[in-house]
């Protein structure tokens, strides 16, 4: 049945905005050395790179005379986060602490073009010193969120790790005090001041601060974890800085990249429950989706997952929409079996944030620039590899059988024609065993391979249907898209989200782009650490029953219920595909074959459970649009019909969640076998 109250709820007694996240690291480099970086991409820019082929902007690249890229090329670890950002992201430095007044640390705030956006704030040992230790110069700690002693606290209990220390938030005038009540009330011990006031009051700089651990070690109550914390931010009108302690300076932006706003921030932890249970108790968060075990499980590993958030205010625009920074969601993991990258994630690091996911106006044309950055600059950032069936495979049946939905070809053509087609492509490097249609063909390679040594019939009937096969081994590689999005998208956009690899979906006509990088923070390939996500929401227009236009929804197009479980798979898949490699390099031919293997079990998970994730969408679109109509419904006739339409989509999400838990279930085991019989 509907959730007796349909409406937006009571309003929050306390209202929280995204502020900025901080990262504790190893060290920082110069200040200098970061400008430069910042120079030479602005320098890029002017040249006018964009209308350069690749090979001509390596060679202007290399007149700025930039430092030399490791041997190998790009590799995700052991980067520094602040060029990295300047790099890849077109973000600069607008602050920077004194290193006399930090107690041993150098801190940087970074920003992307509009500074209503994301703010990063990267902190590290300074003078090659020792998080930990007080500084040599015998100052006196200022800033408490800048000191060598919040470094420390936060590396002993992260497994000396570097990582996302800090979510910040921003809160209105005299609501901090309100805040601390509560968490004084029902949290006590997750104060990280346990003094009484626990807010630090900088009156000079017009700021006050709280800051409280965001877990417990396990279920609420305990023990707090000393590692991530939570940090609420009020400032008065007098207060013109960022942050106390940060200093802001010049930033020149080379005006080519799109800015960035914080979407959500994602939690790895030991008791979702518990964490769920604190936001509720101190800041009236609720639950926005609760994902089952069987939506988020690869192979072995299995975990859960939540997101909740506060009740963010509805935006008047689209533009609103994009840059707002209201709506916080802040989705949470916990593992459910020892196996899996959440799991290895806290038994390495312990609890901790997992990413950060931030929205930009449009997504393919921000991932294409930070790819072809990173190819003509060897800086930047890597993205996870998405399996090639994601986004579609040539069949068969794709040419022999008749289209659906206008996926496939209009006029089929024989089996016989069919097979010999696909035998072609495949011999001719247009077509991977599994279906993958190569990147670089072309109809015109299309038709000259396809047609390669036929003859007589068959030869005749490739020539009267060449430019519908052409069209139907093009689609191919986007064919699954197609089935979501429609004609909504050119056969180029498309096209470009494959070649970027970007993850779609689609939830009640709004429409969800991603991607994630490859780790960062990381300091050696293989360790666990944080990565980035980068999203577009697009927000369809809508009505309701009454034809009034219905309000823009904070989070439209959801948090990719598909692309959840493709992102655990991808996790997975990349780390098979580095073990294979590592195996081939040592001629274990034992370890290639496991890891061979282990990549065609999630694959084929991903295959199988599409169909099943896109039932679960529709069933959670229909169940969005029963309340909308029990909302609107003003007849007894009208709330019967919208009753029944609930209770039918709930009873569709039940069966397909039971249908996504077998097949969960069914590789979990498969991948099993597989490892006990390696």
């Amino acid at each position: 049945m509907p959730p007796a109250s349909l409406g937006g709820g009571a309003k929050p007694e306390v209202e929280v905005h995204f502020h900025h996240v901080q990262m504790f690291v190893d060290g920082t480099r110069p200040y200098e050395e970061y400008v430069l970086a910042a120079q030479r991409m602005n320098q890029l820019a002017k040249a006018g790179v964009s209308q350069m082929s690749v090979e001509e902007a390596r060679t202007a690249w290399a007149a700025l005379s930039p430092p030399p890229v490791p041997e190998g090329g790009f590799t995700p670890a052991g980067q520094d986060i602040v060029t990295q950002c300047i790099h890849g992201l077109g973000w600069r430095i607008t602050g920077k602490t004194d290193i006399a007044s930090s107690h041993g640390t150098q801190s940087y705030a970074l920003e992307s073009q509009d500074t209503r956006g994301v703010k990063f704030i990267v902190t590290g040992k300074a003078d090659g010193g020792s998080a930990g230790h007080a500084s040599k110069k015998g100052k006196k700690d200022v800033f408490s969120h800048f000191s060598s002693d919040a470094l420390a606290t936060f590396f002993d209990s992260h497994s000396g790790r570097q990582g996302v220390a800090v979510l910040a938030f921003e809160v209105a005038h005299g609501e901090v005090e309100s805040i601390e009540r509560r968490y004084r009330a029902k949290h006590p011990g997750l104060l990280v001041n346990p003094a009484t006031p626990s807010t630090q009051t900088y009156s000079d700089d017009g700021f006050k601060i709280l800051d409280v651990f965001a877990y417990y070690k396990g279920e609420a109550g305990s023990d707090p974890d000393h590692g991530t914390v939570i940090r609420f931010v009020q400032r008065d009108a007098k207060a013109t800085l960022f942050l106390p302690g940060l200093e802001p300076v010049a930033a020149d932006f080379c005006g080519t990249y799109a800015p960035a706003y914080f979407d959500h921030w994602v939690s790895n932890v030991v008791s979702r429950t518990g964490f769920l249970q604190t936001l509720n108790d101190t800041l009236d968060f609720d639950i926005k989706v609760d994902f089952n075990a069987g939506v988020v499980a690869a192979g072995e590993a299995q975990i859960e997952s939540t997101v909740t958030g506060n009740v963010g205010a509805a935006p008047a625009s689209l533009e609103e929409q994009l840059i707002s920074q209201s709506q916080v969601f802040l989705p949470i993991n916990n593992a459910l079996s020892e196996v899996g990258h959440v799991h290895l994630f806290l038994e390495e690091l312990g609890q901790g944030v997992q990413h950060l996911a931030s929205r930009v106006v449009d997504l393919t044309e921000f991932i294409a620039k930070v790819n072809r950055t990173r190819e003509i600059t060897g800086h930047g950032f890597t993205f996870l590899k998405i399996p090639h069936s994601y986004y579609g495979r040539l069949t068969k049946d794709t040419l022999a059988a008749p289209s659906v939905a206008g996926v496939g070809i209009a006029a089929p053509v024989s089996a016989e024609l069919a097979a010999a087609v696909i035998a072609n492509l495949e011999g001719g490097g247009c077509l991977t065993p599994t279906g993958t249609v190569a990147g670089d063909v072309d109809r015109a390679k299309i038709v000259a391979v396809g047609s390669k040594g036929l003859d007589g019939p068959l030869a005749a009937e490739f020539a009267a249907g060449q430019a519908a096969i052409a069209d139907a081994v093009i689609q191919a590689r986007y064919s699954n898209l197609y089935k979501l999005i429609g004609d909504n998208l050119t056969e180029e956009s498309y096209l470009k989200i494959v070649e970027n690899q970007i993850l779609v979906d689609i939830q009640n006509g709004d429409i969800l782009y991603q991607i994630f990088t490859c780790n960062v923070l990381q300091r050696v390939a293989g360790q666990e650490s944080p990565f980035l996500e980068f999203i577009q929401r697009v927000c369809s227009g809508k009505c309701n029953p009454d034809g009034s236009a219905k309000p823009i929804k904070p989070g439209c197009g959801g948090f990719g219920i598909r692309n959840f479980l493709t992102l655990f798979l991808s996790i997975e898949v990349t780390k098979a595909i580095n073990d294979r490699q590592a195996a081939m390099e040592s001629a274990d031919a034992a370890g290639e074959a496991l890891a061979t293997k282990k990549i065609e079990i999630f694959t084929h998970q991903l295959n199988e459970a599409n169909p099943i994730l896109t039932a679960i969408t529709d069933g959670m679109t229909a169940q969005g649009d029963a309340k909308d109509s029990l909302l609107y419904a003003k007849t007894a006739e009208a709330k019967a019909l919208a009753t029944a339409a609930y209770a039918a989509a709930e009873a569709t999400l039940k069966a397909a969640n039971a249908a996504l838990l077998e097949c969960s279930t069914r590789h979990s085991e498969w991948m099993r076998k597989t490892c006990a019989t390696a």
